[in-house]
């Protein structure tokens, strides 16, 4: 899965690079940062900006910078295009671009638009002015002030539109640790994740899962211990889910599964279960037929032909079937990943 951290140039530079080293050794890809807060400016300034993306280049994270149009005055530029020399790939328009201007920009950097508010007209201006809107990428805001996040749902209709123009599509969650003021109450895109911001691979998966978000971004600088392994984890493709085990199924621990790309609304099917990780044999045992519960994680049985030793993890409440055997069950705490584990994303049993 894309992910990606925030880094602030206000905040000291240590911090910065302890951000980009552990952002970088939990598999982010991307981050992101603002060019045009008015306050910072100045040759130690555009010097910082400068140690910034060199780190960052060199760790094969890309960054997405918001600009205005006084950044080349910040940073001592002639224009814009020159932030491409020094490794910056996605432009975040601000405010005091043309239609033409965007257009321009468009030939040099992927241009970066706010996904909450974009309008047609606008998306129309651009293509008019020779713009290519399928190089163009849409991100959500983050909401420093509680209750003025948004909604999920309202996020994938968003989404769902900006899809099939072609736009690759952002959004924040809060980080758990070192929260950015001057509110402190986190920087989500969905209000909803904001008091739940110690739960990072849920937040991520509701995002990337439940709203077709292609890039999720973490909008506070810095994540607790725990929350840089359930990163890692998010990045690496796959989440812890607890579980207890009948006897005789204990080689399920440890192992990591992914679900089938063409995903089952019904169940969680692992690829692996049948290949590099199937069983030599199943036979029935006293967990054929019993009844599955929504977390039930169930092996195909010798009953099932060349089925046999297929993985599931119900994802509702199924009848019973001799075919399959009740092999232990998921916590209710990693129940509320699986709804978002799906499309070839991954378990790992623990």
């Amino acid at each position: 899965m894309k992910t990606g951290i925030s880094i602030y140039l206000s905040s000291p530079l240590q911090d910065i690079e302890r951000t980009i080293e552990r952002g970088a050794a939990a598999g982010a890809r991307y981050a992101f940062t603002s060019l045009h807060i008015p306050e910072d400016g100045g040759a130690a300034y555009a010097d910082k900006v400068r140690h910034v993306l060199s780190l960052l280049s060199a760790r094969g994270i890309a960054l997405i910078a918001d600009v205005g149009p006084r950044t080349c005055d910040l940073l001592g530029l002639e224009r814009i295009e020159d932030l491409r020399d020094l490794g910056l790939e996605y432009l975040r328009l601000d405010y005091g671009f043309s239609a033409q201007r965007v257009a321009e920009l468009s030939g040099v950097f992927r241009i970066v638009v706010n996904a909450s508010t974009v309008s047609s007209d606008e998306i129309a201006s651009w293509r008019e002015a020779g713009a290519d809107v399928t190089r163009f990428a849409a991100c959500h805001n983050f909401y420093p002030k509680p209750y003025t996040g948004l909604a999920l749902e309202d996020i994938a209709r968003v989404n769902l539109r900006l899809a099939a123009l072609g736009f690759e599509i952002m959004a924040f969650v809060p980080g758990d640790a070192n929260v950015r003021g001057p509110v402190f109450e986190g920087l989500p895109t969905v209000e909803a994740q904001r008091g739940r911001a110690s739960k990072v691979a849920l937040n991520m998966l509701e995002l990337a899962h439940g709203a077709d978000c292609d890039i999720v971004l973490v909008g506070d600088p810095d994540l607790s211990d725990a929350g840089w392994a359930q990163f890692a984890q998010v990045s690496a493709g796959y989440v812890d889910l607890q579980c207890e085990l009948e006897p005789g199924y204990a080689y399920v621990r440890g192992q990591i599964h992914h679900d089938r790309p063409d995903s089952s609304v019904l169940i969680f099917r692992s690829q692996e279960s049948r290949t590099t990780l199937k069983p030599d044999s199943v036979p029935t045992d006293a967990g054929a037929g019993l009844p599955r519960k929504a977390g039930s994680i169930a092996v195909s049985n010798s009953g099932y032909g060349r089925y046999e030793g297929e993985l599931e993890i119900a994802r509702v409440d199924l009848p019973g079937d001799e075919r399959m055997n009740v092999a232990g069950h998921i916590t209710p705490e990693a129940m509320e990943l699986l709804p978002f584990i799906k499309r070839g994303f991954g378990v790992r049993f623990v």
